[in-house]
């Protein structure tokens, strides 16, 4: 078996041991359109040759702006690497400035786009972009170049000798990807990622996720612009697991009961909206039912793996996981075995609840500066702790700082930022990367994240306020949407709240409250502040006297991507929430 050590090593990897006609799976006009592992490397292939035939130089930087995951992604991913250029993969939902900002700073040669939207975004910035020279579409879209022209221009294999000269010449420690961090404030952060560093983070943590080779089958809709989704990606390709592409997270729900998949890859916000659907479903239920649901996940809210709750407890689960737990997993396809999770915080009680209904989640840890996977959590061989993110994977060394900070070090930590020495500098010291999170290792070895170092601040008392604890707290209730806590350096901490609209419509309505239309009729109405009150008070008994939210204020829109309040992965944007809710900040501390 040949040895993986470029990026572009995984699909010929699997080809010599499996010729999966499910390789990469898209769905097109309402089919489901499959692409085989011969195929795909062929493709990309041809992708190279055209890429040459161009005057692609190595070290160029191509774009891929994509608004959903899909086959051809993949495809000019392995294409454009092979000749020893580099992929930057940007999110379609960011700011013109911002695409204007890092189409320049990494000087794309070319952008491959997915759609209208997408292109539109491009062509407004299009006289600005110093080093475009073409824009390319994956759909058919008049006025522009179609990614197949591309294919068309590669048919001729009398090139192919010069594209095998350039992957031969690429190394493990060359640069692979530019991957722009999208930031909170000023100008995003291209995280610059080796073949090696990738590659060693793919085949280090792979052997924690728990595949049957050439039998699995995931479905893949996180931003694939986003290291986290790319490396799964890249896990799946090693173990041969089928890849469907979900057509949007509008039809998510139905994507999956169609595929049916035994693994994806999640954020812990997708997670909540979950089980909050779950739990709105079972308490429309009546009677018997109504009270076995609930005896359900109160049962499965105290799981602890192992079996460490004894006999009696298993006993019971067992009955739960037949009567109750069975129509979760009918619910998410049916065949669903493990979930991974990332990005940020998930609660313990999504944890349990879970792997209570025999769909564990393996939560894991990482920035995009660490290719992205430090530790994670594995259901077997006593790797899974509840309420740690696992231990550091193999070749990872992590350690805590005097301050609490973590530190990583290992072949996946970044080369460096691009076109910035002095902020590697900063974050690079003495071979360790500094994450900005604050963490600690329990005695058995497994890492437990407490919050972001940058985002705990103190109040004017001197008491330090990690608020993604709190947040996450808070998030429990069903009437809480989004929260965020404020309070750097006034006497108290408080939040602003973007309530769930049509669960407190559906409790509003189930009482004989009337609402009006509007959200600001909702967010004003007495019966509803004193609710949220009382959740607040609920969920403020976890925490000390100087932690627990004194104030808050609900806000009128739904937080989101396209509002700017969130990152494409779902956390929260404090400086800009801050911001465009100044006056609710002032009518708090000032009033």
């Amino acid at each position: 078996m040949s040895t993986i050590t470029r990026l572009f090593d995984f699909p010929y990897h699997q080809l010599e041991k499996n010729n999966l006609s499910d390789c990469l799976v898209t769905k097109y006009n309402g089919k489901w359109v499959k692409t085989s592992t011969k195929e795909y490397i062929t493709k990309s292939n041809v992708i190279s040759r055209a890429l040459l035939r161009l005057g692609v130089e190595k070290n160029d930087k191509i774009a891929i702006i994509s608004s959903t995951n899909r086959t051809e992604w993949n495809i000019m991913d392995i294409g454009v690497l092979q000749t020893g250029a580099q992929t930057v993969p940007i999110y379609p939902t960011i700011s013109e400035d911002d695409y204007e900002y890092i189409l320049n700073h990494c000087e794309a040669k070319y952008c491959i786009v997915s759609d209208v939207e997408v292109l539109y975004k491009v062509n407004l910035i299009r006289e600005k972009l110093t080093f475009l020279k073409e824009v390319y579409s994956f759909n058919e879209i008049e006025g522009c170049k179609n990614w197949k022209e591309l294919l068309k221009l590669g048919e001729d294999e009398s090139n192919q000798l010069e594209v095998e000269d350039r992957k031969n010449n690429v190394q493990s420690d060359e640069l692979a990807t530019i991957i722009y961090t999208s930031g909170t404030t000023g100008k995003p952060k291209g995280v610059m990622l080796s073949h090696n560093n990738i590659v060693s983070n793919v085949l280090d943590s792979a052997s924690r996720i728990p595949f049957k080779e050439s039998s699995s089958k995931a479905l893949s809709f996180l931003p694939i612009c986003h290291i986290f989704e790319r490396v799964i990606l890249y896990i799946y390709q090693y173990y041969s697991v089928s890849i469907y592409f979900a057509e949007s997270i509008d039809k998510l729900s139905d994507n999956i009961k169609e595929v049916q998949p035994t693994v994806f890859s999640v954020v812990p916000r997708l997670l909540e909206k979950v089980y909050d659907k779950i739990i709105e479903k079972g308490s429309a239920l009546t009677g018997i039912k109504r009270k076995l649901f609930f005896w359900a996940v109160d049962l499965g809210l105290q799981y602890e793996p192992y079996g460490a709750n004894g006999i009696w407890y298993n006993f019971k689960l067992g009955i739960a996981r037949k009567l109750i737990f069975s129509q979760w997993q009918k619910g998410l396809g049916g065949n669903l075995t493990v979930m991974v999770s990332g990005s940020a915080a998930l609660q313990t009680r999504l944890t349990r609840i879970f792997a209570a209904a025999q769909m564990p989640v393996m939560e894991g840890y990482g920035l995009t500066e660490t290719s992205p996977v430090i530790t994670v959590n594995d259901k077997r061989n006593r790797l899974f702790k509840i309420g740690t993110v696992g231990k550091p994977i193999h070749n990872v060394t992590v350690k805590i700082a005097e301050d609490g900070e973590i530190l990583c070090k290992g072949p996946n930590v970044m080369l460096g930022y691009f076109k910035d020495k002095t902020l590697t500098k900063e974050v690079l010291v003495e071979g360790y990367f500094h994450t900005g999170d604050i963490g600690e290792i329990d005695a058995e070895g497994f890492l437990k994240i407490t919050d972001r170092k940058k985002e705990m601040f103190k109040t004017s008392g001197g008491k330090y306020i990690a608020p993604q604890v709190i947040e996450n707290t808070m998030k429990q209730s069903l009437f809480i949407e989004q929260i965020m806590v404020i309070g750097d350096g006034e006497k108290m901490p408080a939040a602003f709240i973007q309530p769930n609209f049509e669960y407190t419509k559906q409790w509003a309505s189930s009482l004989g409250i009337e609402l009006g239309a509007t959200h600001e009729s909702l967010i004003t109405h007495p019966k509803v502040l004193q609710k949220f009150q009382e959740e607040i008070e609920h969920y403020n008994e976890k925490f000390g006297n100087w932690e627990k939210i004194k104030k808050f204020e609900l806000t009128s829109n739904v937080w989101s991507i396209d509002g700017g309040e969130l990152t494409p992965t779902l956390k929260l944007k404090r400086i800009i929430i801050k911001e465009k809710y100044k006056a609710l900040y002032e009518k708090i501390y000032n009033e």
